[in-house]
Parts: C-alpha cells; structure tokens; sequence
C-alpha cells in the first residue's frame, strides 16, 4: 500500500449501500488481515458481511457511511453501532471508522466521522463509544479531534498475532451534554 503524501484528498460521503458490500469488505478484511485494529481473525466474503451492512439504514441511529473519491474509489467508511443489546443502552452507539491505508492522513476521517455526528445531531442519542486497539496513535489523535476522552483500559482483552492487546474505551458526549 502507498504511502499518504498528506495531501487533502477531495472526499465524497454518502450512505452505504449493497453496492458497496464488495468494497467494504475488501478494506475490513485488509484489517483483519493485517492488523490488531479488529479481533477478527478471518477473512469475510462479502455475502459472510451482508447482514452487518443491513443492520446499518439511512436513517436512525445505527449508521454507515462511505467515503469515495472524485474516480470512485473507496477511502473509508464509518459506522455507529448498538453499543450491547439490552433496552437501556438504545441511546448509546459504538462508533468504528475503518480508512483505507493509503488514504491516511489525507482528512478522510475527519470528513466520515462530521458526516457522521451531523446525522447522528437529530437522533436520539447521548453518548458514542470508540474502542481503539492500542497502540494506535492516528486513531487516538482523530478521536481527541471529535472530543472523545479515554474512560478505561481492558487489558489484554483480544490474542492476534501471537500476543495480547489492550483496548482504550473512548467517550463522546452528544447532544445537550456536549
């Protein structure tokens, strides 16, 4: 994969569709690959990634959006999921944006995660949570960006590649609370 020249990348967001299903999760799968940034150890085909795609409409609090250049091409993608299952946590999302290697450092994120919290701005939600795989100083710096603050630390939480990893829970406080 390239490396970013830090140049400002024209980005392009919109809601994710089944169109993008084979996209999507070419870039995931580059994570699980590669990466400790997700606990998935397996690579996904795209009809495996279906029913996480659906799980995300164009309205309500539980999102995808992508992000594409001027040609078509995907640079990343974000998504705000229910944080645990039970009735009570219906107003809190776990948020998790995925950028593709060579867009780093080029605003995608910025652009996918404003894109995001302006959609979220009229929906019934009160806090978002990000867990970051540590270390991951890009993901930290971008998060402090949207004013996420660190709550906690689980400790070798995940086994990837042979050793343990720690992930930081990030907050984000929305709405009124902001």
């Amino acid at each position: 994969m390239g490396q970013s020249t830090g140049e400002r990348t024209e980005v392009l967001v919109s809601p994710g569709v089944e169109a993008d299903l084979a996209d999507l999760t070419e870039l995931y799968n580059h994570y699980v690959v590669e990466t400790p940034i997700t606990f998935d150890t397996e690579p996904f085909t795209p009809e495996q990634r279906l029913p996480w795609l659906l799980s995300h409409p164009e309205d309500g609090p539980h999102r995808l959006l992508v992000a594409r250049d001027a040609t078509g091409t995907l640079l990343g993608y974000v998504t705000s999921s229910t944080l645990r299952p039970k009735a009570a946590y219906s107003t809190s999302v776990e948020v998790s944006i995925y950028c593709a290697p060579e867009a780093a450092g080029r605003g995608v994120g910025t652009a996918l995660y404003e894109a995001l919290f302006k959609a979220l701005a009229d929906e019934d939600v009160h806090r978002a949570y990000a867990g970051i795989t540590q270390p991951n100083d890009a993901s930290v710096r971008l998060h402090a960006r949207f004013d996420f603050r660190p709550i906690g630390t689980y400790e070798e939480v995940g086994r990837k590649f042979g050793r343990y990893w720690d992930i930081t829970w990030y907050e984000k406080r929305l709405g009124d609370d902001a």
